[in-house]
């Protein structure tokens, strides 16, 4: 993406609320912290996101934020091209409840962005189409969507991470590898990528449609297959 301040600000407006929308509904189980950089249309945009109506007898309601929703920034001073220093704020929140989420996550002990841009690094790793100056292009997004998912879950199951190891207590190891999957207790193991590619998840259960009078042979069988 190019760096071009008209540009960028426009990429950043319109596919930021695009992303806020698919993190909205798995904010339900809160508290949530974000971090992000000096960028406030990235603070606007959250905050109008998480908004909800205050009851009001007449007129508008008017709109409250979220509890426990918290806006993380960090702020980079530059000298030329060399970073001189750092400002850690919080937008949104308190320092106590940010410092609590921050030490629960285990991913460090103060506000940063290096995750997102660690993930991103991971991605262009794996994937070629990502990767600058490549000619692997892809001219279709929907066609990116099945690749992220599968090295997604590639990295989650199938992937030591040494950040995730514990220390040994038995049979003379002195450090346990472990998987995202396995420190988040979804899985005992290290997966292989076949046994990740067999793997059936079963789908989810199908709910008749409501109506008057009595239902078909048909839609008997179809609830005798799905609805058990």
């Amino acid at each position: 993406m190019s760096r071009h301040p008209a540009l960028y600000q426009w990429y950043v407006m319109v596919t930021t609320p695009r992303l806020i929308a698919i993190v909205r509904p798995c904010a339900l189980a809160r508290p949530l912290l974000f971090c992000v950089d000096g960028l406030l249309t990235y603070v606007r945009v959250i905050r109008r996101a998480f908004r909800r109506p205050l009851p009001a007898r007449t007129g508008l309601p008017r709109l409250i934020p979220w509890p426990d929703i918290l806006i993380g920034q960090v702020l980079k001073e530059y000298q030329g091209k060399r970073v001189v220093g750092v400002l850690r704020r919080m937008a949104q929140g308190s320092w106590q409840a940010a410092q609590g989420l921050i030490a629960k996550s285990q991913g460090g002990t103060q506000l940063n962005t290096a995750f997102i841009e660690r993930l991103n690094a991971t991605f262009r790793s794996r994937l070629t189409v990502l990767a600058r100056r490549t000619r692997a292009l892809l001219r279709r997004p929907h066609t990116l969507a099945p690749l992220i998912y599968l090295m997604g879950c590639v990295y989650n199951f199938c992937t030591y991470q040494r950040s995730l190891r514990v220390p040994g207590l038995i049979g003379g190891h002195k450090w346990i590898p472990r998987t995202p999957a396995i420190a988040a207790g979804i899985t005992d193991h290290c997966w292989t990528v076949q046994e990740l590619l067999s793997s059936r998840v079963p789908p989810p259960a199908w709910s008749p449609p409501v109506h008057r009078g009595r239902r078909s042979a048909v839609e008997k069988a179809l609830m005798a297959r799905w609805c058990t």
